[in-house]
């Protein structure tokens, strides 16, 4: 009998045997050639491989295009010509968010530098 992983081969013909049942007092019987085996299957195999094992095009331009980029630093906000209805500032600061599904219209944050913010769905 010949084990490759959990396959278990019969030795004579080379036919795939039954699942093993794990135990060393357990016999095999070829369905092929009706040979007897001892089952080997209580024999634990371990593999492991990490990445760079399977070298992959997509995986290295993946990791070259990657940034890191801290949430605060990146500006994500515009200025429009909306009436503070606190202030009555003319100028206020908005970002456009989708916060329903997919088909339906986006929400526009308005944000005051008073700190007023209010909310538009489109």
């Amino acid at each position: 009998m010949a084990a490759i992983g959990s396959l278990v081969f019969c030795t004579d013909c080379g036919n795939l045997l039954p699942s093993t049942k794990g135990s060393e007092k357990n016999v095999l019987t070829c369905e092929g050639c009706s040979a007897e085996m001892q089952d080997t299957g209580s024999k634990t195999t371990v593999t492991s491989s990490k990445p760079s094992d399977f070298p992959s095009f997509l995986r290295q331009k993946l990791q070259s295009s990657v940034k890191n980029v801290q949430r605060h630093t990146i500006q994500t906000e515009s200025t429009a010509q909306e009436t503070c209805s606190k202030c009555g500032r003319t100028e206020v600061k908005y970002t456009n968010v989708q916060l329903r599904s997919a088909d339906e219209g986006s929400t526009i944050i308005f944000m005051c530098d008073c700190g007023f913010s209010w909310h538009q769905d489109n």
